[in-house]
């Protein structure tokens, strides 16, 4: 019993206080079963499935065992305690004990056969730390009057800095988003034919050397940030409609293809939404129809089965994160291949997307966004009847400003996202 804890384990502060020798605290867990031993501490990380705990079969009076929910997941994939033959809180080994609840800690004592274990602590950690905002985003790549290889910087107060040429392969109908909370990606696109390349942005705006990718090269997809910090590449096409997702981690690592629901497209947008969430809208089907289904992306990049969206069906619109709530918006577009459209709609923290707004600058299409400042949005560049040099800065409240000129080299079919969190 020498790394015995004492009573009290979680105290005010909420830390674990070892007697002497200390609590031996074990790797942390990730399978769907795992067998403890007293007086030791476990991470158990339920990120991708739920965990069944067998304690002790032979404890004595006084064992502890710690669980602590190691990635705040216990709420999505739960973890269950099996008492292996001896009671718990006084019931019988067949009772079912799950333990549910986000960022939860668990603190169990063997009291004897007639009560069994006992929680003496199984609070939840309520303090879920925040991501710092985003402050800077880039725009990069797209086509003029044939695909081009540069970036443009907008910093902290909106301002879109001049162009920087030869950032890695010409490359236009890529997608980018934000990774790691601070950094960028952008990838996949068509250099004349269909990539799977990446280009990964460090935190202070420097495009890294094209790298070889993962998954099935595609053009005409969406990107957006998910779970915090990772990031998701969704749909396009490869001369006919995909429903492929590529999941990027913290690390800016590009996984393989999954399967996902929801029908193909084309020349749609996706965007965060709720903190840690993300939701995909519009773009064209295999019929050239445009569309204004959305599909809800979940905290752990699950892509859920379409959904009516709201509002006007629209392809080559671009989308954007603003407030300090979990709000985004979709704006621009072309409704029918001849009608370029000038109008947003508002998304909010639980994904729902309201009503037109029209008016909100010059209508084109093709063009990209961006968030930056912490809490606004900026839409920038695209396509009239010709590639224009415009952007268009959004408010922390939602508002589109005035069209301002003369930002960088026109051009469309480019992709943004945020990066650094350094004003």
């Amino acid at each position: 019993m020498s790394g015995a804890v004492k009573s009290n384990v979680f105290g005010s502060s909420g830390t674990v206080a070892a007697a002497a020798g200390g609590l031996k605290w074990e790797s942390v867990v990730t399978a769907s079963t795992v067998t403890v031993e007293s007086n030791r501490g476990y991470f158990v990380n339920t990120t991708s499935n739920a965990c069944t705990v067998t304690l002790p079969a032979s404890p004595d009076v006084g064992d502890q065992v710690i669980l602590l929910d190691y990635a705040r997941t216990w709420d999505t994939n739960a973890v269950t305690i099996d008492s292996n033959g001896n009671n718990f809180q006084g019931d019988a080994d067949t009772f079912t004990v799950d333990y549910d609840t986000e960022g939860q800690g668990i603190n169990i004592v063997y009291s004897g056969s007639t009560n069994g274990w006992i929680p003496n602590s199984d609070i939840a950690n309520a303090l879920t730390p925040v991501a710092p905002p985003t402050q800077r985003g880039i725009f990069a790549y797209g086509y003029t009057n044939a695909n081009v290889s540069m970036s443009n910087l907008i910093n902290s107060s909106g301002v879109i800095a001049s162009d920087v040429s030869g950032v890695g392969s010409d490359t236009a109908n890529l997608a980018a988003a934000t990774y790691g909370i601070d950094k960028a990606i952008f990838a996949y696109g068509s250099t004349n034919s269909d990539v799977n390349t990446k280009n990964l942005v460090n935190n202070s705006g420097v495009i890294q050397a094209t790298a070889a990718g993962v998954g099935t090269a595609r053009s005409a997809l969406s990107a957006a940030g998910y779970g915090t910090d990772k990031a998701i590449f969704d749909y396009g096409t490869t001369g006919s409609l995909s429903t492929i997702s590529n999941l990027v981690t913290n690390q800016g690592v590009v996984g393989s293809d999954n399967s996902i629901a929801g029908s193909g497209r084309r020349y749609h947008t996706s965007v965060g939404y709720g903190g840690d969430k993300a939701i995909s809208f519009g773009g064209r089907d295999g019929a050239s129809g445009r569309l204004n289904t959305k599909n809800l992306i979940s905290n752990t990049g699950v892509v859920a089965a379409n959904a009516t969206g709201g509002g006007t069906a629209r392809n080559n619109l671009a989308s954007t994160t603003y407030g300090s709530s979990g709000e985004a918006m979709f704006a621009y577009g072309n409704s029918d291949g001849a009608t370029n459209l000038s109008l947003k709609n508002l998304i909010n923290s639980s994904g729902a997307i309201a009503s037109d707004v029209t008016g909100v600058g010059t209508a084109r299409q093709a063009l990209a966004a961006t968030n930056y400042g912490g809490d606004k949005g900026a839409f920038a560049y695209g396509n009239t009847s010709s590639a224009v040099s415009i952007k268009n800065l959004a408010g922390n409240n939602g508002v589109i400003a005035s069209d301002v000129t003369g930002v960088g080299t026109g051009r469309y079919y480019l992709a943004a996202a945020g990066y650094s969190t350094s004003a």
